[in-house]
């Protein structure tokens, strides 16, 4: 069945400049679609054509009336009053409409035995089960914890969230109706790593149709199960997920490449052709028919375009020889507000050319750890010392510049002292050409000014790099580049960053914070995350070593004591075996809620631990 057709749409918000230009899909029930392109492309006003906010210059979408429809970036205004909770529960408006109407009808059957009341009440009672009446409670705080909303905006009033707040919050109300097509713009900008690992597993559950909006590789690679791109205005599609979507393309590019290069060289052949024979031709007529007729024929052989690449960004960071033993030294740094303690560091050092990332939860000081290190911040206690030769340069999450009413030329040329054609070049090689060097720095996009930033940062001769969400904002091939600029830099790098590709990429030492707690683990993402599950694992493990050494000093006992002994471990056994298939049943339940799968893993793990530990004791008391 056909959930979204897009048939024909064309938009444009330029005269002449058709930023979707006659694009034409089709989207089937269940489906999970990402839909690819830079910035600018044109996807999420597709989106918001979709969903009515906009309307097309021409053609048409067809959803069926009885499919609902949920847009995750756009916000629905709430009631001032409503906090978000409020917000949240919205979700459960029609099951709180039937609830409503089965007690009235109570009330009335009390009083009467009327048959047509009571089969409206049985209508209105299995529609409320099928619903999931009874769940609701269940489903909010499955969804809240894995989406990790904490309590404290479930209970403040819904207009004072943040904007990623807000997006989170919408996300969760999304989820919680039960949307039979969800249309997800960067669903994960706002998530930390776990909210975001715990949004791959809904979608994968997910019975419903999605089409979705990353620039989070790692993210489409798990959840798309086909990619569309936009690009000039056209859709292209691919069968596959974002690492089919790669290979794919650039094998199509070089088949069209291919094409084109064989067609043109068909086309000189018979050019060359036709001009021998119009030169031995001259003054007779049928040579230059011929000749005439082969041009013609060299025309129609041209039918494959040149295929196009974005223009990449080629520039790198200015390197700075380190000469030294540290880069950073750190000792007993604390760091508190309020009563909450987020940085308590007791002794740490930083060489030359480490690739550090610091990972964990939002909220748990990853930036204030930085800016201390920037020395924007004072700690409480402790101290950051850099090395005597140590040159950093900082990249902060949320950027802003010391006149924003100036242009991009101009600030360059008065910030960095450039000349018009220096300050123009360098522009030109961040992608900011033509009339964009005349933009305002105020009016540019979170991207752009990224870009802008980092088009300073990279004239200053550098040996420690830090960057806060460098890839936040950025469109794929920004990304790409950015990555590009990374690798080729030599020097010490510490970088915030929940973009795992990122992460994977460049980590070679992982700072995690986590509630006060912090860990320094030397090795990659991949090393890191193999360490925190054999974490996770080492109390099963314990209590395994504690219960076998138990088992094994147990002191052999009287015949009749054996078989009363017997009788009770057949009981316990097969107790925890009904306990197991309780634990399996519960995780079906939980299969989209990442804490409490994690819970119940470590308890079905604990559980065959014992029942091994049980089974050993029968075999001894038994023999």
């Amino acid at each position: 069945m056909i959930d979204i057709s897009i048939m024909n749409i064309k938009k444009a918000y330029e005269e002449g400049v058709d930023i979707l230009d006659g694009i034409s899909f089709e989207i089937y029930e269940g489906e999970r679609v990402g839909l690819l392109g830079k910035n600018g492309a044109g996807k999420t006003t597709l989106f918001r054509i979709i969903t009515g906010e906009i309307s097309a210059d021409e053609g048409e979408i067809v959803i069926p009336n009885f499919k609902k429809t949920g847009l995750i970036s756009q916000i629905p205004v709430f009631p001032a009053e409503y906090s978000g909770e409020d917000v949240l529960r919205t979700a459960f408006a029609r099951l709180m409409s039937i609830e409503t109407e089965i007690k009235a009808l109570e009330k009335q059957m009390s009083a009467s035995n009327d048959v047509q009341l009571l089969k409206t009440y049985d209508n209105l009672a299995h529609e409320f089960q099928r619903l999931g009446g009874y769940n609701t409670e269940f489903e909010l705080n499955r969804v809240i914890n894995g989406l990790r909303i904490p309590d404290a905006h479930r209970n403040q009033p819904f207009s004072s969230l943040s904007g990623g707040e807000k997006t989170r919050m919408n996300l969760a109300r999304l989820i919680l109706e039960n949307t039979d097509i969800l249309l997800l713009d960067e669903p994960t900008n706002h998530l930390d790593m776990r909210a975001a690992e715990w949004l791959e597993d809904f979608l994968l559950k997910y019975k419903g149709t999605a089409l979705i909006i990353s620039h989070d590789r790692y993210f489409l690679d798990r959840t798309i199960n086909r990619a569309i791109e936009i690009s000039g205005g056209k859709a292209e599609m691919y069968s596959g997920n974002y690492s089919y979507y790669v290979t794919e393309k650039q094998r199509r590019f070089e088949q069209q490449l291919d094409k084109f290069q064989r067609e043109k060289a068909e086309a000189k052949r018979l050019n060359d052709a036709a001009d021998k024979l119009q030169l031995w031709g001259t003054g007779n007529k049928n040579l230059m028919k011929k000749s005439f007729a082969i041009r013609k024929r060299a025309e129609r052989v041209l039918k494959t375009d040149k295929p196009q690449r974005d223009k990449a960004m080629r520039v790198k960071f200015s390197e700075r020889d380190f000469h030294g033993d540290e880069v950073l030294v750190i000792n007993d740094l604390t760091k508190s507000f309020g009563e909450r303690k987020l940085i308590d560091i007791a002794e740490l050092e930083v060489h030359g050319e480490e690739r550090i990332a610091i990972l964990g939860d939002n909220g748990t000081g990853k930036t204030t750890l930085v800016k201390l290190i920037m020395e924007e911040l004072t700690p409480d206690s402790g101290s950051i010392r850099k090395g005597p030769a140590v040159k950093p340069a900082y990249l902060p999450q949320t950027i802003s510049f010391d006149y924003p009413n100036r242009t991009l030329l101009d600030m360059l040329i008065y910030e960095r002292n450039m000349s018009p054609q220096s300050a123009r070049n360098n522009l030109g090689a961040f992608k900011f050409s033509g009339d964009d060097v005349f933009k305002l720095v105020k009016d540019l996009s979170g991207g752009e000014k990224s870009r802008l930033r980092l088009c300073v940062l990279m004239k200053d001769e550098i040996n420690l790099l830090i960057l806060d969400e460098p890839t936040n904002h950025l469109d794929i091939s920004s990304r790409e580049w950015i990555e590009n600029a990374v690798d080729e830099y030599g020097e010490t790098l510490i970088f915030i960053s929940h973009d795992r590709y990122f992460v994977n990429k460049f980590a070679t030492r992982i700072w995690e914070l986590d509630n006060g707690v912090f860990t320094d683990f030397h090795g990659t993402f991949s090393d890191f995350r193999k360490y925190k599950a054999s974490i996770a694992a080492a109390p099963v493990e314990t209590k395994n070593a504690a219960t076998k050494q138990k088992t094994k000093q147990k002191p052999k006992r009287k015949a009749a004591d054996e078989q009363k002994l017997l009788r009770k471990l057949e009981r316990d056994i097969a107790k925890l075996e009904n306990d197991i298939d309780a634990i399996i049943k519960q995780k079906d339940e939980f299969a989209t809620d990442y804490e409490k799968l994690m819970e119940l893993d470590a308890l079905e793990a604990q559980a065959h631990i014992d029942l091994d530990a049980l089974y050993e004791e029968w075999d001894e008391v038994s023999g």
